[in-house]
């Protein structure tokens, strides 16, 4: 009893500490003139939405971060595929080294990277071109994606390969037929986490591009922030609940794809 009152104590803080802040956002975004400190008034306005409800603060930013997020998670996907199925189908001298490699990459602090691919940038003219920062942003998601997927890969049986390499299909078609159709749901998960964390990616995207009309809703939201300190804060909370929605969409048109298992006992006893 007193281990379930403690576990459900612990679940009830964590639920708290994230309800304050949407708390917060819900009644600053819907009072005029807001402040830091919301107050729970019965004046209600949708001021706050209208204002920032325009091309250059909302429609625009945007769409540059589903262009931006979903071609890296898309990218990240494909190339993380790649990259783990010989990890997870053969076994090297070299294999379990290339993993401990990867796992350090994912521990890189990316300002500390910014540096030296900034210079890089700058020497190619690649500043300020979205293909390039996609690029970029693929690369640094790359790691993590790699070490997930081929957890993933591993848990389909090899055996069903091999009866398709016994009737003379590749690799690359019993990847195709055989692996990728039942790891559905880890491609899910991958392509999920990286759109989710290149969605909230501020840094890479504010140093490689320049221009307003390329900067994704991320860096946008910096400009609710006067020079002189000032925050406009209920247009704040409006843009933010906005910001969300997006990614609210994308939870809920995989939601039954993230429910779901891999099916396997199916698929060996056929």
């Amino acid at each position: 009893m007193a281990r379930r009152l403690a576990i459900y104590s612990a679940l009830l803080l964590i639920a708290v500490c994230f309800l304050l802040p949407f708390t917060w956002l819900l009644i600053s975004s819907v009072q005029p003139g807001s402040g830091l400190s919301a107050k729970v008034t019965w004046e209600f306005s949708l001021v706050n939405f209208q204002d920032v409800l325009n091309a250059e603060t909302v429609f625009r930013p945007m769409l540059n971060s589903v262009i931006i997020s979903g071609s890296t998670a898309i990218f990240t996907a494909v190339v993380a595929t790649f990259a783990a199925y010989p990890l997870s189908r053969y076994r090297t001298r070299f294999g379990r080294g290339f993993l401990y490699i990867i796992l350090f990459a994912t521990g890189l602090p990316i300002t500390a990277v910014m540096v030296p691919v900034y210079a890089m940038y700058s020497r190619f003219n690649l500043i300020d071109s979205v293909p390039a920062t996609i690029a970029f942003m693929t690369a640094s998601a790359l790691p993590f994606a790699v070490w997930m997927m081929k957890n993933f890969m591993d848990s389909v049986p090899l055996n069903l390969e091999e009866a398709a390499w016994t009737d003379g299909a590749g690799w690359f078609q019993s990847l195709h037929r055989i692996v990728l159709p039942l790891m559905v749901p880890g491609l899910t998960v991958v392509f999920i986490f990286t759109f989710v964390l290149q969605w909230g990616n501020f840094f890479v995207p504010f140093i490689l591009l320049l221009s307003p009309e390329k900067q994704p809703a991320s860096v946008t939201i910096y400009t609710f922030f006067s020079q002189y300190g000032q925050v406009a804060y209920g247009q704040l909370a409006a843009f933010s609940i906005l910001y969300t929605v997006p990614v609210i969409l994308l939870y809920s048109a995989v939601s039954k794809v993230l429910g779901g298992a891999f099916s396997l006992t199916g698929a060996v006893k056929g």
